[in-house]
């Protein structure tokens, strides 16, 4: 299991007043300056935040078996990509209108909005999820996103505030677990649940799958409420395409039948997701997230 202290903190970087400032240049600026300046900024973030360069470079190397160049290249066009990540976001906050969305598999995703019961969305640290909520307003069902409580306070206030607009409420994890009981209602009441499904965050209550070739743990906690109440999981990411255009990919992770234990069918479902991840990271490799250590026993300082 990784190391709490080996984890990336996962807050937005930068002053509140660097994040106001941001947030007025992308009123007024096309986002694609930003990623000008993104690309010069790149490098010396890389240079100063040793860890999660070089858990992305061995992501490269040794989970798709680049070699030490191309792996290097490939590292810097991640970080690039998450700031253009971040960019998006703050353009969004700013009225920026202009991104669209392809969703090839939205039906599947209608088809949950229209049934009474409730639904999970299993989502992960690839490409850019939070655009999702922002871009994709409706009134059938609300969603209720599970966000972390630790977000700068620039962000969060932006953040749900577009939400709301588009009948998402976002539910901060607490430290006092308030959070559980928000997602229990919820689910009771019919709505959706969105989390992410990728991070373990030093829980116990986790699975060892294989990933890219090698064991890593996820976490059981969305699969354990699909089976407690029985409610089918959809797996959504969503990808960075063009400059303008994101694309949606839902699939549905199968329930096994009532047969075995209740843990094993909890087990074969986060397998199940861990696979349809595995499937989106193969094809979008340069969109994967996770800037600490993600695989069991795996040393970062080997080359």
């Amino acid at each position: 299991m990784v190391k709490k202290s080996e984890e990336w903190g996962g807050v937005t970087g930068g002053t509140t007043l660097g994040q106001k400032a941001m947030k007025a240049a992308l009123a007024i600026l096309d986002v694609r300056i930003g990623y000008a300046i993104m690309a010069l900024v790149v490098p010396f973030y890389m240079l100063f935040h040793h860890r999660g360069y070089l858990a992305i470079y061995h992501y490269f190397r040794h989970r798709h078996g680049y070699p030490p160049l191309k792996s290097f290249l490939k590292t810097y066009r991640n970080h690039f990509l998450f700031g253009q990540a971040m960019i998006d976001r703050f353009a969004v906050y700013a009225g920026h209108s202009k991104f669209r969305v392809d969703n090839p598999d939205n039906p599947l995703f209608l088809a949950m909005l229209d049934k009474p019961r409730g639904c999970i969305v299993a989502s992960a640290h690839v490409g850019n999820p939070e655009l999702s909520g922002y871009l994709l307003g409706q009134h059938k069902k609300r969603i209720n996103c599970l966000i972390y409580g630790g977000e700068a306070r620039e962000v969060q206030k932006n953040r749900i505030k577009i939400l709301e607009r588009n009948n998402i409420r976002a539910i901060p994890v607490s430290d006092d677990l308030s959070h559980i009981f928000l997602i229990n209602e919820a689910l009771s009441a019919g709505e959706m649940v969105s989390m992410p499904c990728d991070r373990t965050l030093g829980s116990s209550k986790c699975v060892t799958c294989d990933f890219l070739g090698a064991p890593a743990d996820f976490p059981i906690g969305a699969f354990a409420l699909a089976q407690q109440f029985s409610v089918p999981v959809l797996a959504m990411f969503v990808l960075k395409i063009t400059a303008s255009l994101y694309r949606i990919h839902v699939r549905r992770i199968p329930s096994p039948e009532q047969s075995g234990t209740k843990r094993e069918r909890i087990e074969a479902m986060t397998r199940a997701y861990a696979r349809e991840l595995e499937s989106i990271v193969r094809r979008y490799p340069e969109q994967w997230f996770n800037f600490y250590t993600f695989w069991k026993d795996e040393n970062v300082t080997r080359s």
